[in-house]
């Protein structure tokens, strides 16, 4: 594609002769403003005259002669650089980047910021406030470290609900994994020490824990308290034989290991991550090429953009050389405050873990290719099955979920022709229908949806499947048919007489009724996508419930903060037991005044102005 007639053809080596050595990001953009490509540079003088000076791979070559104009902004120093460069591929989206996918399910170990600290695992946004260590590659590396943590330091997990109610110790404490702060058990400085020293442990600065520790427990020893000095000495032992056990090298490793696969137009990189020595075990991951084939330049692109969001560790080990290593090395330096490595062509044991991750990256590769030939395989039966023109490129799913009518939850999922887009799933909390009426829940949803979609011309599906019989599909129909969407097909799915899997009924809009069966690949991929319609919404319906339950109509009383409201449930066994007192006795307890156990009085049985709805 060359520029227009009217439109001077872009002079790559004049520009790149104006421009700076600072580093700084650029921007390259085609004739019709789309934007071709996001790159970063430690000199943007070299890095944009690179690309009109000399033999380029015939992708790169075909995104240059695009070029119409481009763009840079200076950044202070490389690491900046990185992280606009990120910012701006997952924002921008260039047509010629490798990007890595947005995956929100990292697992995360997460200590909350509170009096009383929880440590948990976290999955998903981070928006709450705390702590976050990890990425982990898996739910049970994130397992094993919460085992360690709560055995060395005890920290409590519980929810804060649970926690401001409890009466008493819970079996935590008594199999020694809790000191059980809900019931005054430890001291709060104590504790707070017990969530520093874990901190440490999750930084990798065990080293530095134990020598603390042992200084620690001499103190202790002088000052004749020799029940302090042996808590420390059991814990100074549990972490020292945690350390024996996993040792790297002779050396604690903080380290990960990468290698890039790439075959059929597909690449994944394997990831094995070594914190303070333990092995966490290993995650796959699967860029978006955009039409890249080189297995340097794939994970180049995945070490930066993965890096620029995600804490390096002391040692990154590759089975390629990448380009920008020392760019790359000074950025990491930068953010993490201490030096970080990136070697290549390694020796002794981290050459055994290089050989092991290369192969689990083939192996996760082609299991990959298998399924995406057999997720093609499902969609064309789909196709054939329900007389499409093409198989379905986007296939979406709503179902309702609730408990007696209560917390009424829509969930609507995505599927594509590569398998779910979670980015893309939305749930809807329904309000103003009678409790139950899943109809009305289903038709809400939908305007709600669709409704949008109209307004701002967005994307539809192709295939929209309804869990539920010909009364939902109804419901559905004449939703598309007020909005006036055409081209959209409607799929009712039924749960079969005996209600097992394999057995659903699929209902048309014009009442034809499908039974494909058991073996039918198409109705196996309408399994899998309200199966996931299904437990989204439950997940979400749950979630729901659970708030409204745990929020106390107490905390909504002026005059009642989180200390009163503890001392009133404590002194009353909860709520219900709250609600059965009378004004005397709430007055009662202590820091509760006639007055407000006037007010309380009047709010929990819904008699004046402070009454909750």
């Amino acid at each position: 594609m060359s520029a227009p007639p009217d439109q001077p053809e872009f002079d790559g080596k004049a520009y790149a002769r104006a421009l700076t050595a600072a580093p700084g990001v650029y921007r390259m953009y085609a004739a019709d403003e789309s934007l071709l490509y996001v790159g970063k540079a430690a000199s943007l003088k070299k890095r944009v005259a690179s690309y009109f000076s000399k033999a380029l791979s015939h992708r790169i070559a075909t995104m240059v002669a695009q070029i119409a104009r481009m763009e840079i902004t200076v950044t202070r120093t490389p690491a900046e650089a990185l992280l606009l460069e990120n910012q701006l591929i997952k924002t921008l989206k260039p047509r010629f980047n490798v990007m890595l996918r947005d995956d929100k399910s990292y697992p995360y170990v997460l200590i909350t910021r509170e009096q009383w600290p929880r440590i948990a695992a976290q999955r998903g946004a981070r928006s709450q406030p705390g702590r976050y260590f990890g990425p982990y590659p898996s739910v049970g590396a994130v397992r094993e470290t919460l085992n360690l943590m709560h055995k060395l330091f005890q920290l409590r997990n519980c929810e804060d609900s649970v926690f401001r109610n409890r009466s008493r110790p819970c079996l935590q404490h008594q199999i020694g994994r809790c000191s059980a702060p809900c019931v005054g058990l430890v001291e709060e400085a104590e504790y707070t020490d017990a969530v520093r020293r874990a901190t440490m442990f999750l930084e990798g600065r065990s080293e530095e824990l134990t020598a603390e520790l042992g200084r620690d427990m001499e103190a202790a020893s002088h000052a004749l308290n020799f029940e302090r000095a042996a808590r420390i000495r059991d814990l100074l032992t549990s972490i020292r034989t945690v350390q024996a056990r996993q040792f790297v090298d002779g050396n604690a490793a903080d380290l990960d290991v990468l290698a890039c696969a790439i075959e059929g137009g597909r690449a994944c990189v394997m990831l094995l991550s070594f914190r303070d020595g333990r092995n966490l075990g290993t995650r796959s991951y699967f860029p978006k090429l955009n039409g890249a084939d080189n297995a340097e330049e794939v994970l180049g692109a995945f070490v930066s953009q993965y890096y620029a969001e995600q804490p390096a560790p002391r040692e990154i080990v590759l089975d390629r050389v990448i380009p920008d290593i020392e760019m790359l090395e000074e950025a990491f330096t930068l953010s993490a405050g201490r030096r970080v490595q990136i070697k290549y062509n390694v020796r002794g044991e981290r050459a055994g873990y290089v050989e092991l991750v290369k192969r689990n990256a083939e192996i996760a590769l082609a299991t990959e290719l298998s399924s995406r030939a057999a997720q093609a395989a499902r969609l064309a039966d789909l196709q054939n099955m329900l007389k499409l023109d093409a198989p379905p490129a986007r296939i979406e799913c709503f179902d309702i979920s609730h408990t007696m009518g209560e917390a009424t939850v829509a969930s609507c999922v995505v599927f594509d022709g590569e398998g779910a887009v979670r980015s893309q799933y939305r749930r809807y909390n329904i309000a103003g229908i009678e409790p139950g009426d899943d109809y009305a829940a289903m038709q809400q949803a939908l305007e709600r949806r669709f409704r949008r979609a109209v307004e701002e011309d967005g994307v539809m599906p192709d295939l929209l499947l309804i869990d539920g019989g010909a009364g939902q599909l109804g419901r559905a129909k004449q939703v598309l048919d007020d909005l006036g969407i055409d081209g959209v097909r409607l799929v009712g799915v039924a749960k079969g007489v005996e209600r097992k899997a394999g057995h659903e009924t699929l209902v048309m809009p014009d009442g034809r009724e499908l039974t494909p069966g058991v073996q039918s690949p198409g109705l196996q991929l309408i399994q899998q996508v309200r199966d996931e319609a299904h437990r989204f919404a439950i997940t979400g319906h749950r979630g729901r419930r659970q708030k409204a339950r745990s929020t106390s109509r107490v905390e909504d009383i002026p005059g009642i903060g989180p200390r009163r409201r503890a001392s009133l449930l404590k002194h009353f066994g909860g709520l219900s037991g709250l609600k059965a007192a009378g004004i005397d006795e709430i007055a009662r307890v202590e820091g509760i005044n006639q007055s407000l156990a006037e007010r309380i009085y009047t709010a929990l049985h819904g008699l004046g102005e402070n009454a909750s709805s």
